[in-house]
């Protein structure tokens, strides 16, 4: 990791840059692929399933059997955990449930909102070399007590045609009954138009890499929503010297070892921090399964030493982490003044991965710098808001006028006339 020492604040933005290659290096491939599979359906679906993926399908669908197969191939202890991580993420999502919210804002005007589900849903699932079955949960869950009506899920199948046994294990759990063997763009583009065999929903949801990120992106100009740009995984820590540092490393290389394309950064006012996270980090890396895509991550990261925990702060809400980790003796300082951030984790024995898995919050989270904009999936995210309207007799009467005049000066006489006519009837 590159170690850098007190940064001046005009050489942030360099060193804080991501190791993304821009929208333009990748827009050309995520449009022709669009292009194709408007035009041909599942058979350019298919077409790019056997470049990228390496495999020639006939049937894009997943069979009841072999749901039901998959999920023998799982062992009890595994189920166990998805269980048991499925209960929590439902307790937390199941708070997040509102009231019908209810104002009488002048006499006889009375305006509620309520929410409704998203009807048509489509989940991707990144496949590849991690199957994320977790993010089945964490998709699924809020959907299923959203309500949704139609649920889709994307996931890449392996060389034999196969989805991973967890992936349809969970899915079978939170009741999804429509999954398609397809990753990437194509599958982006299949949920953005719809093909004879995947549905084309409303919104879609999901991590991805940066093609997929782009195709999400490309999707809402065909008037599908996205949940938010979602790209390679990124983790920032604050740390001081009342932190662990085998912890600390431990946090790093698990971001690490997502991608080749994701990015650690540790950020501390204690120099001797990070020479012993250094030594941790080569201490750990070689124990990895994934040790080689970890070492690729980490030459993207940096070890960060500022002087002041103000200035450690004000760097992390211009970066604007996916995750944040903050193991300090102030740590209710950087809770307190945390603006830009998917999700935080706070203390020595909050990892990163309790969140990924277990813990009951979303890890479906905006990357890139779009936590300054966009939060993480939530229940809302399945929900529409929409807002109604009740007017008496007493209540047009109450602010008549107050539209009309408004009507007028902007030069809608259709908007005026449409309350004269009831102000008038009234009178009468």
């Amino acid at each position: 990791m590159k170690k850098i020492i007190n940064p001046i604040k005009k050489e942030w933005v360099t060193i804080l840059k991501r190791p993304t290659q821009t929208i333009e290096a990748v827009e050309n491939t995520v449009t022709s692929i669009f292009d194709d599979v408007r035009r041909n359906g599942d058979d350019g679906v298919k077409r790019y399933t056997a470049i990228f993926d390496g495999v020639e399908l006939n049937n894009l669908c997943v069979t009841e059997e072999e749901i039901s197969a998959g999920a023998k191939l799982v062992s009890d202890e595994l189920k166990e955990a998805i269980q048991k991580a499925k209960m929590n993420i439902e307790k937390f999502h199941l708070a997040q449930k509102t009231a019908k919210v209810f104002a009488e804002t002048v006499e006889g005007v009375e305006c509620w909102q309520e929410k409704r589900p998203i009807q048509k849903v489509g989940l991707y699932i990144p496949g590849g070399t991690a199957p994320l079955f977790s993010s089945v949960l964490m998709l699924a869950v809020p959907a299923q007590i959203a309500g949704c009506k139609e649920v889709v899920l994307c996931t890449p199948p392996n060389k034999k045609g196969e989805i991973n046994p967890a992936i349809l294990y969970t899915a079978q759990l939170c009741g999804i009954t429509k999954i398609v063997k397809v990753g990437g763009i194509q599958a982006i583009a299949g949920l953005t138009f719809g093909t004879e065999t995947i549905p084309q929903v409303y919104k879609i949801f999901g991590p991805g890499n940066q093609y997929v990120t782009v195709a999400k992106q490309l999707a809402t100009k065909y008037g599908v929503a996205i949940d938010m740009p979602a790209g390679p995984s990124e983790l920032l820590i604050a740390a001081d010297d009342s932190a662990n540092a085998s912890f600390v490393a431990s946090d790093l290389l698990s971001q690490a070892e997502h991608g080749t394309d994701s990015q650690v950064i540790l950020v501390s006012t204690s120099m001797e921090m990070l020479k012993e996270v250094e030594k941790e980090i080569e201490i750990q890396l070689p124990l990895l399964s994934r040790k080689k895509i970890a070492a690729k991550a980490i030459e993207n990261s940096k070890l960060i030493f500022v002087e002041t925990k103000e200035t450690a702060m004000e760097m992390i809400n211009e970066y604007g982490p996916e995750h944040f980790i903050v193991c300090t003796d102030n740590n209710d300082f950087y809770v307190e003044n945390v603006q830009n951030a998917g999700s935080v984790f706070i203390g020595n024995y909050t990892p990163e991965s309790a969140g990924d898995y277990a813990s009951g919050t979303n890890h479906t989270l905006p990357t890139n710098g779009y936590s300054k904009a966009y939060s993480g999936v939530n229940l809302d995210s399945f929900l529409k808001s929409i807002t109604f309207q009740k007017i008496s007799e007493k209540g047009i009467q109450n602010i008549g006028k107050t539209i009309e005049l408004m009507a007028e000066a902007e030069g809608l006489d259709a908007h005026k006339n449409a309350v004269t006519l009831r102000l008038k009837s009234l009178k009468k």
